[in-house]
């Protein structure tokens, strides 16, 4: 997984893979990162220079991700929490996100020509929404007999590295085309520089407040085409929702976008909430439905859909601006004190959002859960 997130921030100089995949890396680099040429630029860094903090970051994420992975099923405590709440196995995703987003800041630090940085980044998005689709995405059938192939009207095209391409694509924009050209002196300066592209971090999580609390959900329907304990037979299943602002499973703005846009096949087909205590006798772990149990408990949901990865992206911007700090201040007391400075504040913000009454929910991606998981990953 790590290495697949390397190919996402195209570290040319900080990430082997790219060495050796790409023999020709060293000859597109300079088009991206050419020699310093104005008082803003640093010395261009040694060939194997690595980044430790980030090498360390990174076989930490990777270490909790296999964690969780392995010891989940055992421990539902540390598992994805099933809709509500935040669990250990919850940090992984940001975690990766920011790791993205601080690697972007190393990668683009100095640009020489804007549109050939845009097309690599354009080509680098696509090949990894493409991995993410056939190593997770793709519908097979026909495992045992001739058939066998890809069912194209129930591909998922959401999936965990599709998001991942998504905050990189939008983030390595924002580093490319919203960055204004000052020199970096004072915290001001940073402010100054960069200003732009906060407030188009800004727009995004407007566009997904707005969307998520402004959006009415209808009444809708999905097909049914299992058999389970409570009696359920295969036909179409109906769920009533009829509300505004709703952040329960069965009635949110983010499933409504998926179901318009993507088509209820092309969902996730054993949705997160099938653990809550509604859906599972087990709760908070896997299990058969209790006695009267809702019908949307079998009803698809994308955990990675459309609406909650502009919310995910903003998390790449957020690291983004963390790897800031690290290409324009040298000293490290320094760099502390302003990671703290964004660290602190944005994890006091996720608790703050929380009491408002802005839950944490990482199936939807919510603004609290966003700050605590930024703050975390600073």
């Amino acid at each position: 997984m790590s290495s697949l997130i390397n190919v996402a921030e195209g570290e040319e100089q900080h990430t082997p893979l790219l060495h050796n995949h790409n023999h020709n890396a060293a000859a597109s680099t300079d088009d991206i990162v050419p020699p310093s040429n104005g008082p803003d630029s640093s010395p261009p860094a040694a060939p194997n220079q690595r980044l430790h903090s980030l090498d360390v970051f990174r076989g930490l994420t990777v270490a909790l991700m296999i964690l969780v992975d392995d010891a989940g099923g055992a421990f539902p405590s540390i598992n994805h929490s099933p809709w509500f709440g935040v669990t250990l196995a919850d940090f992984v995703m940001p975690f990766f996100l920011f790791g993205v987003g601080v690697s972007i800041a190393l990668v683009f630090k100095r640009i020489s020509n804007k549109s050939i940085a845009t097309k690599k980044v354009v080509l680098r998005t696509f090949k990894l929404f493409i991995l993410g689709l056939v190593l997770q995405g793709g519908y097979f059938h026909g495992r045992n007999d001739l058939t066998y192939g890809v069912d194209v009207d129930k591909i998922r095209w959401l999936g965990v590295l599709q998001r991942i391409s998504i905050g990189y694509l939008l983030a390595s924009m924002a580093e490319i085309w919203l960055v204004n050209n000052d020199f970096v002196d004072s915290a001001m300066a940073f402010v100054k520089k960069y200003y732009i592209q906060w407030m188009f971090a800004i727009l995004l999580c407007s566009v997904y407040m707005c969307l998520l609390y402004g959006l009415y959900i209808p009444n809708w329907e999905y097909e049914d085409l299992s058999m389970n304990l409570t009696g359920y037979a295969s036909g179409t299943q109906i769920v009533h929702c009829e509300v505004r602002g709703s952040l329960e499973p069965p009635c949110n703005a983010v499933g409504l976008i998926d179901r318009v846009i993507l088509g209820e096949h092309h969902l996730y087909q054993h949705p997160v909430y099938r653990r809550t205590k509604e859906c599972s006798i087990n709760s908070p772990d896997y299990g058969p439905l209790p006695q009267n149990a809702p019908g949307w408990c079998l009803a698809p949901f994308d955990p990675e859909g459309i609406l909650s990865s502009l919310m995910a992206a903003i998390t790449c911007f957020l690291g983004l601006q963390f790897g800031h700090i690290l290409v324009h201040f040298k000293d490290q007391m320094q760099r502390v004190l302003l990671w703290s400075m964004l660290s602190f504040p944005l994890l006091i913000a996720g608790y703050v959002l929380e009491l408002l009454g802005v839950p944490f929910c990482k199936p939807l991606y919510t603004l609290s859960y966003m700050c605590i998981t930024a703050g975390a990953s600073g």
